[in-house]
């Protein structure tokens, strides 16, 4: 499949140094770089989604701490006042 997109002249030198520096064309190394930010989004997403159901799971089995315990906590960890 053929894209055409339209880059800032900074983004366009540091493909085509990229490029140069792999010994690859540039094509190539674009799309290394977007299947490598697609995989990372899932990834993401998913670790997401996994950390909600977590959290949905402990909640149903009474594993949750008051609001002020929490503000409490994060006020020690951050130094708030």
């Amino acid at each position: 499949m053929t894209i055409t997109l339209n880059l800032s002249p900074e983004i366009e030198i540091q493909l085509i140094q990229k490029a140069t520096k792999e010994g690859k064309d540039i094509s190539e190394i674009a799309s290394e770089i977007i299947s490598h930010a697609i995989e990372l989004e899932l990834q993401d997403y998913q670790e997401t989604i996994k950390g909600i159901t977590q959290g949905l799971e402990d909640f149903e089995k009474g594993n949750f701490s008051s609001f002020e315990d929490f503000t409490n906590e994060q006020r020690r960890k951050y130094n708030l006042s």
